[in-house]
């Protein structure tokens, strides 16, 4: 049944889903790494979730890109 039905999605549908699954697994990493870190500024956890939430397209890019320099570095 499975193997039917990924025949006929076709090569181009299937490269759509592998996209999309990698970005969503790249989204959630991205949300758990928020959740899980301390930042500088309290109110940066907030910020970051809501960017991440709201810019679905660039959210996990930018906060890959930017968001680690706002992040805490002290160690417990």
């Amino acid at each position: 049944m499975t193997l039917h039905f990924i025949q006929n999605i076709g090569g181009g549908s299937i490269l759509f889903l592998l996209i999309g699954l990698i970005y969503t697994i790249l989204w959630i990493y991205c949300l758990v790494d928020i959740l899980r870190s301390d930042f500088k500024d309290p109110n940066m956890k907030i910020i970051w979730i809501v960017i991440i939430l709201f810019a679905q397209g660039i959210g996990p890019l930018v906060y890959l890109a930017m968001g680690k320099g706002t992040k805490s570095t002290y160690t417990s």
